[in-house]
C-alpha cells in the first residue's frame, strides 16, 4: 500500500514537474523538504498528534515551506496532509528522486568487494558501467564485504551482477551435493 501511495503521489509531481519545465528546481526542493524533514523528528510528531486538526497542519506546513520553496512544491506538501498521507512523505520523496534520476540518467551503483578498491579500480568499474548501461553518469556507493573473498556484486536498482568468489563456491557445492544425490 505504502508503495503505491508513494509511485501515485510521486508520479504525479514529478508529470507537474515535467510539463512545467522545471525538474531540475522541483528536484532540488525536495530534496531540501526532505532533509527538513529527516533533521526534525519533532516536525513529523506534530503532523502525527492526534488533537491538531488538518486546517493546523496545513498551516504548519505552509509556514515552513511558503516562501522557501516554489508554490508547486509548497501546495503538493499541503495537498498530502490534506489527505493525511504525512506518513508516506518519506517514500514519496524517495520515488520521486529516483523517478528524476532515471529520467536524467543517472544511475545508481551499489558496488559490494572483498577489499578496498583503489581510486584507479572504482574509475574502471564506473566506465565499464557507463558502457554497459544506458545511464550517462552514475552515483557510486563502494561497500567493503570481506566475507565474498574476491570479485564484486554490483546493484542497479533491481539488477544484480554477482561475481563473488562466495557466490561462486555456494554453486559449486550446491552443484556438488546434487551430483551427490543422484549417483545414491
Amino acid at each position: 500500500m505504502a508503495k503505491l501511495v508513494s509511485k501515485t503521489y510521486g508520479d504525479a509531481l514529478f508529470e507537474l514537474a515535467l510539463e512545467k519545465q522545471t525538474i531540475d528546481t522541483v528536484f532540488e526542493e525536495i530534496k531540501e523538504v526532505k532533509e527538513v524533514f529527516t533533521e526534525n523528528e519533532e516536525l513529523m510528531k506534530l503532523l502525527n498528534h492526534p488533537k491538531i486538526t488538518k486546517e493546523e497542519k496545513v498551516k504548519i506546513i505552509e509556514n515552513i515551506f511558503k516562501g522557501r520553496v516554489s508554490d508547486d512544491v509548497t501546495g503538493f506538501l499541503v495537498i498530502i496532509v490534506e489527505k493525511g498521507r504525512y506518513n508516506s512523505f518519506d517514500a514519496i520523496f524517495d520515488y520521486f528522486i529516483a523517478a528524476v534520476k532515471e529520467y536524467k540518467k543517472i544511475g545508481i551503483a551499489k558496488v559490494t568487494s572483498a577489499v578496498e578498491l583503489s581510486d584507479e579500480q572504482k574509475k574502471k568499474v564506473e566506465e565499464k558501467l557507463l558502457q554497459t548501461t544506458i545511464y550517462t553518469s552514475f552515483e557510486m556507493n563502494y561497500h567493503v564485504d570481506k566475507s565474498l573473498i574476491g570479485g564484486l556484486i554490483i546493484r542497479i536498482g533491481d539488477r544484480v551482477v554477482d561475481s563473488s568468489i562466495k557466490t561462486k563456491l555456494d554453486k559449486l557445492a550446491r552443484n556438488l551435493q546434487k551430483i551427490q544425490l543422484s549417483t545414491c
